[in-house]
């Protein structure tokens, strides 16, 4: 039944993103489920259990997802994950490795993710593993959903925000070379094509939604031609969605006027370095690294992760780390398997922790290891 429901129901965003027509997410009949599904739900198996690809990553990644894995237990949740260690800083990185990631990847096509953390050392490969993963996927579309913690105040509170970043070029295109000694050439990369995809996700978001504005980030006041074609892209899919508004913002003053005033704002789209900078800045907003949850989005797939990546590697196991974050993008990613009830209860057990103040991580101003938070999620869920 589970699975037939979700063969049904389940249509994804980013289907035909390539085509040569563009049109508007109103004049297409979609049936979407409550989240941002652009990769299609997996089938369930004979026994209803889902399978999801697991990769803890570095720092406390692995950490964070025992917490994920207690709650789930705790919670009867069914899914099943398939767990693989890959790090390049721990020397669990591989071709061969890689390879069976991404064969569990795209068996499951789902996948929760932790960060991977790329050293700054030249090695002979400009890619990283991280950078890697997401191309070979083609997971193009970041979401990062920016929300204020009822009961944790900030300097702004009721925030709600989102940040869409293209993230399979810009100035992570691994292309960089020394042209003569001492000069070093890196190339930034901005296609018409990725371009209107990542806008087309931009306005189809927001119209799915509900949301009444979609804001450009650029630097196309110095980046004529790069930033230029962004900005010309997704001001050609603006006129396909006449009631969305639309607004254009530089990024320097986009920091500021984050920082400043941040309810002007509803739906940011952007390049790659861009969008890398600003989920960091809004996450700041609204508690730090430890409470904004993430995803990415291709056409076939779709992995959960923490909003802003941080392999935090000086909390490594001291008990410290908040996995809020980690566990409402796991909310995130059972609601993209449609199992709602199960959605739900993880993430009001997490709120209600926060807003009952008693147990709260370092990062939130508390005394509460990482331990006791989770034992408090469990306490909580409506079981």
């Amino acid at each position: 039944m589970m699975a037939a429901a979700l063969r049904g129901s389940l249509v994804t965003l980013a289907k035909g993103l390539s085509g040569a027509r563009l049109q508007p997410l109103c004049a297409r009949s979609l049936s979407v489920t409550s989240s941002q599904n652009v990769s299609e739900s997996p089938p369930a198996r004979a026994d209803s259990t889902f399978k999801v690809t697991m990769v803890p990553g570095d720092g406390v990644g692995p950490e964070l997802m025992t917490a994920v894995k207690e709650v789930f237990k705790a919670a009867d949740v069914p899914v099943e994950f398939e767990e693989f260690h890959l790090s390049e800083v721990q020397n669990m990185a591989s071709e061969e490795k890689l390879e069976e990631v991404l064969s569990s990847m795209k068996n499951n096509r789902v996948a929760i993710k932790g960060k991977i953390h790329t050293p700054m050392e030249y090695k002979g490969e400009l890619a990283s593993y991280e950078m890697r993963l997401r191309r070979k996927l083609d997971l193009f579309a970041n979401v990062v959903h920016v929300n204020s913690l009822p009961g944790y105040s900030t300097r702004h509170n009721n925030l709600d925000l989102v940040i869409i970043r293209e993230q399979t070029e810009g100035e992570y295109s691994s292309l960089e070379h020394e042209s003569v000694s001492g000069v070093v050439e890196c190339l930034k990369i901005i296609t018409r094509e990725k371009s209107r995809r990542i806008a087309k996700f931009a306005f189809d978001y927001a119209t799915k939604k509900g949301r009444s504005k979609v804001t450009a980030v650029h630097k196309a006041n110095i980046m004529k031609l790069g930033d230029g074609l962004f900005l010309q892209s997704c001001a050609e899919l603006a006129e396909l969605y006449p009631k969305i508004k639309y607004e254009t913002i530089i990024i320097d003053n986009c920091c500021m006027q984050l920082v400043q005033n941040p309810y002007q704002f509803d739906v940011l789209v952007m390049p790659n370095l861009y969008g890398n900078i600003i989920d960091n800045l809004a996450a700041g907003l609204v508690g730090g690294a430890g409470v904004v949850p993430g995803e990415s989005y291709s056409a076939e797939y779709a992995v959960f992760e923490t909003g802003a990546r941080h392999p935090f590697a000086q909390a490594v196991g001291r008990n410290i780390a908040n996995p809020t974050a980690m566990l409402l993008s796991a909310s995130n990613m059972l609601r993209h398997l449609n199992l709602e009830y199960h959605s739900n209860m993880v993430s009001e057990a997490v709120k209600k922790v926060i807003k009952q103040g008693k147990v709260r991580t370092s990062d939130l101003g508390g005394y509460a290891t990482s331990e006791e938070f989770t034992r408090a999620v469990i306490s909580n869920l409506a079981v």
